[in-house]
């Protein structure tokens, strides 16, 4: 694959790039303190220094109480304190409140990046305060949907050549990052915490849809150096997501690297293509703190069947995912190591997908699954799956059950040292 490369030499020569456009205009700022509200002087220096200048915001925490865009051409942003987001749940889940510009599910967002040209570098002393508990600790007794209003703490949106490096995003109520309708953006260094503390929900996972990042609509992503602790998603790769690289990427806890879900849109077509994934870690963490490890990297779609309209229902969309390579992968007790379904939210008796998924490798695995799953591949009989291939592929279940490896409608499968088919059977009997 090329991608790597030309995503690399992107990254590499971008800096110089931007600095040389910007000119001496500074905009600098500190916190006003004692619960003070920042927005409005926050706005002001985006405002003025945002196009060809540099913004440099001092350590502390700044009160954002109301939506905020940043508009960025050919300047940086230095943000070595945290926007510290008001949760004032109610005011946030009005629509008037936040920016619905992420069409998929018709997800809010209270901070949007857009621009060109542009460096946000946090220095690891900044970025996002969510404040997310008030809002975990809300939706135990509320109604969650998708498309609720739940706000996503960092959204780039028809952005391009843009950086986003060492930044800290803590406590988010609801994803993390998305990335829509956007080409050539780097995100280097991202350290992602979404933790519960209340007590009384120790145990359990609290911090449902922390997703560290959904891509949508977008190309030339390149995701490095994350870390990342959530309750669901560690990257999430949506519809038309093309040529994305994923480097150096931990993720504790949750459900592990997805693509999808896809196919939610019966008349659009959800197309992914060229995706490196490479030395990625994925581990199951204290259950007190986050109970779920749920896979390795997994792949889902609605069925061939519309029930209801999105962003709550869907389904009848088609596609493809094409050209996908994970290699350098480590799992530490997840449930299923690789997995593939295309049935998500649907019913007895629905239309198969036709949405298709071909030239999937897998190079390099090791590591422990909780379960004998070892590998569960379930492609949709309408389509079937192309090419599917395996290299160094060691991952060890359960002692005391034979591991399982499930096929099912795929072509062109290679690789494995055991039968991979319909039941994953075989393997039970060629073991005794």
């Amino acid at each position: 694959m090329q991608l790597q490369s030309s995503l690399l030499a992107f990254s590499l020569l971008f800096y110089p790039i931007v600095l040389g456009k910007i000119t001496n205009l500074t905009c600098s700022l500190s916190p006003l303190g004692n619960g003070l509200d920042d927005t409005d002087q926050v706005e002001k220096a985006i405002r003025t220094c945002g196009h060809s200048g540099k913004t440099v915001f001092e350590q502390g925490n700044y009160n954002i109480t109301r939506k905020m865009i940043w508009n960025l051409n050919s300047s940086t942003v230095h943000l070595n304190g945290f926007l510290n987001f008001n949760p004032d749940i109610q005011f946030w889940l009005n629509a008037n409140n936040t920016f619905r510009v992420v069409f998929i599910q018709n997800q809010a967002s209270w901070f949007v990046v857009t621009g060109s040209d542009f460096v946000i570098d946090a220095h690891n002393t900044g970025g996002i305060q969510g404040n997310g508990q008030p809002w975990w600790t809300f939706f135990q007794s509320h109604t969650r949907e998708d498309g609720d209003g739940r706000p996503i703490s960092l959204t780039v949106w028809r952005a391009q050549r843009g950086v986003i490096k060492n930044f800290l995003i803590e406590s988010p109520p609801f994803w993390s990052n998305a990335v829509a309708e956007s080409s050539d953006i780097v995100y280097d260094g991202m350290f992602i915490n979404a933790t519960n503390t209340d007590p009384s929900f120790i145990g359990e996972n609290a911090v449902p849809n922390t997703d560290g990042i959904d891509t949508y609509r977008s190309d030339k992503i390149a995701l490095l150096n994350w870390d990342v602790t959530c309750g669901d998603d560690c990257l999430a790769i949506k519809g038309n997501s093309s040529n994305l690289i994923a480097r150096n990427i931990t993720c504790r806890g949750g459900n592990g690297i997805a693509f999808g879900s896809l196919g939610q849109y019966v008349n659009m077509s959800d197309l992914v293509d060229n995706v490196e994934l490479e030395d990625l870690f994925i581990t199951r963490i204290d259950p007190n703190v986050q109970p779920n490890m749920a896979n390795g990297i997994y792949f889902k779609t609605w069925t061939g069947t519309v029930h209801g309209v999105p962003p709550i229902g869907g389904g009848g969309g088609t596609g493809h995912v094409n050209n996908v390579v994970a290699k350098g992968v480590r799992v530490d007790r997840v449930d299923e190591p690789v997995h593939l379904f295309q049935t998500n939210s649907g019913h007895s008796g629905d239309m198969p997908s036709t949405l298709k998924f071909s030239n999937l490798t897998f190079v390099d695995w090791s590591g422990t699954a909780t379960t004998n799953k070892i590998v569960n591949i379930e492609c949709s009989p309408a389509v079937g799956c192309d090419d599917i291939a395996f290299e160094d592929f060691n991952i060890t279940g359960p002692a005391e059950q034979l591991p399982s490896f499930i096929c099912q409608n795929v072509e062109g499968l290679s690789g494995l040292t055991v039968p991979c088919n319909a039941t994953g059977q075989e393997v039970r009997s060629r073991a005794l």
